[in-house]
């Protein structure tokens, strides 16, 4: 059978990671550390779900290693006698405080060591999974593809027999709900209970002393939008309910998604994609545009519209005839402006596009889609 040593954390990330293994018939052997983190009651709830796992006869193990007297003299705000944990988004400056310097290189220094012994031992190839993913390498260095490349060539030169091991980061180009969509699959290759599972973890940095998360920790709002994005309500309690908890993680991404694209984005741009607004007819720089090539969102660069799709309407702003295949274009009912029309949004960060309407080539459906230049980029296709 395939092995893999993995670092279960408790967390949300790792324990998908775990139950992705297992529906890919590896025999996992899990450390979770003890480091004097102030949510300790992560390390708990693992061990309800090994002991789940275990019941259904998946094969899976899981080692507890204390690291708490050695990373207490580290400074972090995560851990115990260190600062109050900051509330706000996942991403903003004051989340650096809840780094813990070397953290996942020590982690994973063991893990290496643990691997490294069980392949030797059993003359066969064993992986090191990390749950680590996009949205952890804007505050935590040691998650990026980078460290994890430059911490194996380093361990496979100070190691003999290090061509059994290699590091496995399934999620590195993914984000929380990507990976609570894999959970998904998994659990239903597994026939085992999401909902159970998830309510066994933990991913709040400031749970209260009864484990309840606080839902304003960046950890915590990350995990709820990540929920709300695959339509499900959050199994674990929280000490407010679900629909306030939610509200609130919702309201702190709007107002640290605006501050993000105000400094992105030029006035005019900001206010067509994130207030709905409009420029004046026959003043975009893509109305009269003939090259070949591709529209993407001006905020997130998903792909809208093809330059092939693209036609002279007259109008006074760019028209398309259709959308990409993959654009999947939000469509909402405008009654503002004392009319009825049909509003166009980007489906992967809600920028505001403009206004599809029922008088375009018949030959291609019918539909004349009047977006705003400035609501676009355009990438020419390569000679």
């Amino acid at each position: 059978m395939k092995k893999a040593v993995m670092a279960l954390s408790g967390g949300m990330d790792s324990t998908a990671l775990l139950l992705k293994l297992l529906s890919e018939n590896y025999s996992v052997s899990c450390i979770s550390y003890e480091y004097g983190q102030k949510h300790r009651v992560e390390i708990d709830r693992s061990k309800l779900n090994i002991e789940y796992l275990q019941s259904n006869e998946l094969d899976v193990e899981q080692n507890i290693v204390d690291l708490e007297s050695a990373m207490l003299i580290f400074s972090s705000s995560l851990i115990n006698g260190g600062e109050d944990i900051p509330e706000g988004h996942y991403e903003e400056e004051q989340m650096k405080s809840t780094v813990v310097p070397n953290r996942n290189a020590i982690f994973s220094s063991i893990l290496y060591g643990y691997a490294l012994s069980i392949a030797v031992k059993s003359n066969q190839e064993v992986i090191i999974a990390l749950g680590v993913h996009s949205g952890d390498h804007a505050i935590y260095p040691d998650c990026r593809p980078e460290f994890y490349k430059s911490l194996e060539h380093a361990f496979s030169i100070g190691n003999w027999d290090s061509e059994l091991v290699k590091f496995h980061l399934p999620y590195i180009d993914g984000d929380k709900e990507s990976i609570l969509r894999d959970a998904l699959i998994s659990c239903e290759k597994l026939n085992l209970d999401f909902d159970l599972i998830f309510s066994n973890t933990n991913t709040s940095y400031n749970p209260d002393k009864m484990g309840r998360s606080s839902g304003k920790s960046g950890a915590d709002i990350e995990r709820i939008l990540a929920f709300n994005a695959i339509n499900r309500k959050d199994p674990i309690e929280y000490i407010d309910d679900w629909n306030t908890v939610l509200k609130d993680a919702l309201e702190v991404e709007k107002m640290h998604k605006d501050e993000y694209y105000k400094e992105k984005l030029t006035e005019l741009q900001y206010i067509v994609t994130r207030q709905s607004g409009t420029e004046r007819p026959f003043t975009g720089i893509y109305n009269s545009e003939k090259r070949k090539g591709i529209y993407k969102c001006i905020c997130c660069e998903h792909e809208l519209f093809s330059s092939e799709g693209k036609y002279d309407s007259g109008c006074g702003w760019p028209a398309f005839h259709s959308e990409l295949e993959t654009a999947s274009i939000r469509r909402i009912q405008d009654n503002s402006m004392g009319m009825v029309r049909i509003e166009v949004r980007c489906s992967k960060c809600d920028a505001h596009l403009g206004h599809v309407f029922e008088d375009g080539p018949a030959a291609f459906g019918g539909e004349r889609y009047c977006i705003n230049s400035a609501s676009m980029i355009f990438e020419e296709d390569e000679k």
